[in-house]
């Protein structure tokens, strides 16, 4: 069985008071009621052919609708996820204003078993937190790279 691997792009700003990251709320409607633990890294899914950062690149597009800025990638590692997904993520420092975010979306059946199928957004909202306002949003598998942040701030 092949292991799927998901590639990441985490990017963040420093402000007067401390750093901030961008975080998107994960969309559809197992996560419309859910705060804690339903935000992720822009992130997605990539093959054996592709490489990861430039999955990274597409994924962060693809989910937020802008291209990310210019900037050095800062390797965070990767992190093998409860599932068995391994996740691959780079920091980069930048701004983004989130009002211009136009998320990708994805179709699915809703309600299961309805046979209807519904599109919906990849997230249905972004937002800069501090590392520790982040932590607690975040899917448990993920708050690793705000771990893996901190000392390169």
């Amino acid at each position: 069985m092949t292991t799927k691997r998901s590639a990441g792009l985490l990017l963040f700003r420093r402000r007067g008071t401390g750093t901030e990251v961008l975080i998107g709320h994960m969309g559809g409607p197992f996560w419309a009621s859910r705060d804690e633990a339903a935000w992720s890294i822009p992130k997605g899914e990539y093959g054996p052919d592709e490489e990861p950062t430039a999955a990274a690149r597409r994924e962060f597009e693809e989910e937020l609708g802008l291209q990310p800025p210019a900037g050095d990638w800062l390797p965070l590692g990767e992190m093998r996820q409860p599932g068995g997904k391994v996740v691959v993520v780079w920091a980069m420092e930048g701004d983004l204003d989130t009002s211009l975010v136009v998320p990708g979306t994805f179709t699915m059946e809703w309600p299961r078993g309805s046979g209807v199928l519904q599109e919906f957004p990849e997230i249905d909202r972004a937002g800069w937190f501090t590392p520790d306002a982040a932590r607690p949003l975040l899917v448990a598998g993920q708050r690793i790279f705000l771990e893996r942040l901190a000392p390169l701030l």
